[in-house]
């Protein structure tokens, strides 16, 4: 198809917003965490550009660029002011631009599910945004959560007004900001924060509207426990996020939570669980994986709220799993810088191996084996990958040593 540059296209490519995704070569970083807005965050990723860079990530996840209530960023009220917690809109644009340099693609995060107010109104809630740039009244906020518009196209994100999609006036003025963050601020992916607060058909219009080169949605719901035991068949979650997928006209990825939350339990001697009853991969990268976002932790999951977080001893192991398998794999900020210089280097070889080796979001996997304390699969012709205490390697002379750490193993030919 000849898109092998999908990431680094001239303008003639510009409009094609499904190149990257077909392109299947993506590897993330999200740069941030809970903590972020703590430390001159724009000033201290630009120092890091250069390495992150060089360890082969293509697009680097940012915290929300606009001003907000809370200073991580997710209570945001005036959307044009770039000055935040992590930094001024000049210090951001100086990150942009050595980002640029170094090819690596800037991604925004979206969020429009809720917008704080500015002005007293209807009900005397706080649902008016008098005195800012998008200077909605009432009737932009859903009529859930006090304003006067129409009932929520999804959940609603409790404590603050709920932005109501699907009135024309504020769709028009979201796609304009996106067009704004996109064209003159220079944000080339988008990632969608709380996509089950809204219809994913408004998702859809969003990015036609803007056109990032790609773009990620974070519809989380909770697996299927028994209690607090994971059952087997996560069957029901993953459909869920394809059905989202599919609401987005395919237009987004989707992050992988099926595969997180397997992957997490099944580290824990329970390797079983990474094949499922048609044997495949049991997460959204078993049925649909060039719009799987696969990752072990983020800023919610981990971090310092660890709502939900990945077993710290077996890191790499799901590193191995997620870096040489299908999917979109993210590496998160704290793994790569705060862990130590082993595990930073660890994760370099493994992104390395899948660059060198053509693995792609939608290589074919065959799991050769599924057992308590040992899973191994052949990832296309070229690699295959150990994870667990049990023993196990290729049949061979042809195969050599590629990545091995605590746990896991991976070798090429």
């Amino acid at each position: 198809m000849g898109n092998q540059t999908a990431g680094h296209e001239g303008n003639n490519q510009e409009a094609d917003i499904g190149a990257v995704i077909r392109n299947g070569k993506e590897v993330l970083f999200q740069a941030f965490n809970w903590e972020s807005h703590k430390h001159d965050w724009w000033r201290n990723l630009e120092k890091k550009v250069p390495d992150m860079a060089k360890s082969g990530f293509t697009s680097a996840w940012l915290p929300p660029p606009s001003n907000s209530f809370a200073s991580e960023g997710y209570l945001p009220q005036n959307l044009y002011s770039l000055n935040s917690a992590y930094g001024s809109e000049h210090l951001l644009k100086a990150l942009l631009h050595k980002m640029k340099q170094h090819r690596v693609r800037a991604m925004a995060d979206i969020v429009i599910n809720h917008r704080v107010g500015t002005t007293r109104g209807h009900g005397g809630m706080y649902n008016r945004y008098d005195g800012i740039p998008l200077s909605w009244d009432e009737r932009a906020v859903t009529s859930c959560t006090g304003g006067l518009g129409n009932q929520s196209t999804g959940d609603n994100f409790h404590g603050v007004p709920n932005i109501d999609h699907s009135q024309h006036f504020v769709r028009k003025d979201i796609t304009a900001w996106l067009q704004w963050l996109r064209y003159t601020i220079g944000f080339e992916d988008f990632r969608f924060d709380f996509a089950r607060g809204y219809s994913a058909k408004y998702v859809k219009e969003y990015i036609e509207g803007a056109k990032p080169k790609f773009a990620v949605g974070e519809y989380w719901d909770s697996c299927n426990y028994n209690g607090s035991y994971l059952e087997y068949n996560q069957d029901n979650h993953r459909q869920r996020i394809i059905n989202w997928i599919d609401g987005t006209g395919q237009l987004s990825a989707a992050f992988d939570f099926t595969t997180k939350g397997i992957l997490q339990e099944a580290v824990k001697s329970q390797l079983w669980r990474l094949r499922d009853s048609q044997g495949k991969a049991p997460g959204v990268i078993g049925w649909w994986p060039s719009r799987a976002v696969t990752f072990l932790d983020n800023h919610d999951t981990g971090s310092t709220q660890a709502h939900w977080p990945f077993p710290s001893h077996h890191i790499m192991e799901g590193y191995a799993y997620i870096l040489t398998h299908p999917g979109i794999p993210t590496v998160f900020y704290d793994h790569f810088y705060d862990w130590g210089d082993s595990i930073h280097d660890q994760i370099v070889k493994l992104v390395d191996v899948r660059k060198r080796q053509g693995i792609h979001s939608r290589t074919p996997i065959r799991i050769l084996e599924a057992q308590p304390n040992l899973y191994s699969a052949m990832v296309g012709e070229k690699v295959c990958m150990k994870m667990g205490d049990g023993s196990w390697c290729p049949a061979g002379k042809e195969w050599s040593l590629a990545a091995n750490g605590h746990r896991y193993a991976v070798w090429q030919k």
